[in-house]
């Protein structure tokens, strides 16, 4: 599976830190954008430095690269995440202005029908924030924003962080164990 992670410029980098973790353990290809915002946020909220991220990737492009493969339509990716996807970047999605790389690999995803999941990572929404969601969805995405569950009971913040994870990976049809799902809790129950 060829899959392009962008880590966007909104809190919550853990969110794409955890995903590259857990692609890296799956036979995907990953090719890696991190926003210029991501690499403050990065470094203000998490230990995790820059060159380590690029390590676990297997090809690594700057959101300012618009000859990179991504940029076109006959690069063969199965799947884009963007996690977490700021308001901004939803904002350019959603209304093709295809300013960066992360921007023109997802009007690309769209426009050639592949997977592109988008991890909203705001609160409250503003109209327009929610407006952008409804647009970017009847365009083809999927909109997941990063609100987990309690059904499965996290005890720490990387229960809840991979909780959200593990939606993702569902999306991308790759299996996990990164929580409890229903079934499985009630069945434990009986």
């Amino acid at each position: 599976m060829n899959i392009l992670l962008s880590i966007g410029g909104a809190s919550g980098s853990i969110y794409g830190i955890r995903l590259l973790e857990e692609l890296k353990k799956s036979d995907a290809v990953i090719h890696l954008v991190i926003s210029d915002g991501a690499k403050k946020i990065i470094e203000h909220e998490t230990n995790y430095k820059l060159d380590d991220l690029k390590k676990k990737t297997s090809f690594y492009y700057e959101n300012n690269d618009l000859f990179a493969g991504p940029a076109s339509g006959s690069f063969m990716l199965d799947a884009m995440i963007v996690c977490p996807c700021s308001m901004k970047t939803l904002s350019a999605i959603a209304n093709g202005y295809s300013d960066t790389l992360t921007s023109r690999a997802a009007s690309c995803c769209l426009k050639e029908n592949r997977k592109l999941v988008l991890v909203i990572r705001e609160t409250p929404l503003d109209y327009p924030g929610i407006k952008n969601m409804f647009q970017a969805k009847q365009a083809g995405a999927i909109i997941l924003p990063a609100m987990p569950g309690f059904y499965h009971k996290p005890k720490t913040l990387e229960d809840m962080v991979d909780f959200i994870v593990g939606k993702i990976l569902d999306q991308l049809g790759i299996s996990h164990t990164l929580f409890k799902r229903w079934k499985e809790i009630e069945n434990k129950k009986k």
